[in-house]
């Protein structure tokens, strides 16, 4: 897939998903077993130390983001593969691509969305340029890596559950995003009333990106009210999402 741009200033026509991913870890929402202040994992982040890790949880969690976060801190290039859509030819151009980079001084993660999808020599084809320090590879899966994952690749990463987000979260995802000028609804005629965050907050089972894309679908369909304003209330959500 090549080069993963992490440049989000010209974000105009992407879903609200996407514009609203964190771009740091004061952004970032949930995973406070990890990511609370004075934990190993966000004081190596922050001092752009990097290490190879496998990403594993539910969807909407923030495998992807997360990585992306580090890449930010470690001033890394990324490249992205899906294990669903590549094959033997997209990891060797990826690991070409990691090696001119580090030849020219930089580091390169790799990460690997769904990489349980891999077979067992895919995955092995990684270990050689883990060990080597070609590539810091980050894997992303949503089943048990002991049982999917071999056992020589776990080995040289180290795994990091991620925990469904509480609805208490999912607020401040929403409440983030209606706020936010540059990448959200702040500033726009768009209301989201507390019973509606808190409806949607409760429908998404945890799932940050669903519960965004949930709230750009609600803000696309709400009429504008005689007061200008495009108010999304519960029955919006009701009759829109069953």
């Amino acid at each position: 897939m090549g080069n993963l741009s992490l440049d989000f200033s010209d974000n105009a026509f992407q879903p609200l998903a996407a514009r609203m991913r964190p771009e740091n870890l004061a952004q970032y929402i949930g995973q406070q077993h990890l990511l609370a202040a004075g934990k190993p994992l966000p004081r190596a982040i922050e001092a752009g130390h990097l290490h190879s890790m496998i990403l594993w949880g539910p969807p909407g969690t923030g495998k992807t983001t997360l990585a992306e976060v580090i890449a930010r801190y470690a001033n890394a290039d990324v490249e992205r593969i899906s294990a669903v859509t590549s094959g033997v030819k997209e990891i060797r151009e990826a690991i070409e691509r990691a090696r001119q980079n580090r030849n020219a001084g930089r580091r390169t993660i790799l990460f690997v969305d769904e990489v349980h999808r891999f077979n067992k020599s895919q995955q092995d084809a990684f270990l050689p340029h883990i060990e080597d320090g070609t590539i810091f590879f980050i894997g992303a899966t949503t089943e048990n890596p002991s049982f999917e994952l071999n056992s020589a690749l776990l080995s040289r990463a180290r795994v990091y559950l991620l925990k469904s987000l509480t609805t208490e979260d999912i607020e401040h995802v929403l409440t983030q995003a209606m706020s936010d000028k540059a990448r959200g609804y702040g500033g726009q005629d768009i209301v989201l009333p507390d019973e509606t965050r808190l409806a949607i907050a409760q429908l998404v089972n945890g799932d940050a990106r669903r519960a965004l894309n949930t709230l750009e679908m609600m803000a696309d369909m709400a009429e504008v009210d005689d007061a200008g304003k495009r108010v999304l209330k519960p029955e919006l959500l009701t009759e829109n999402c069953g």
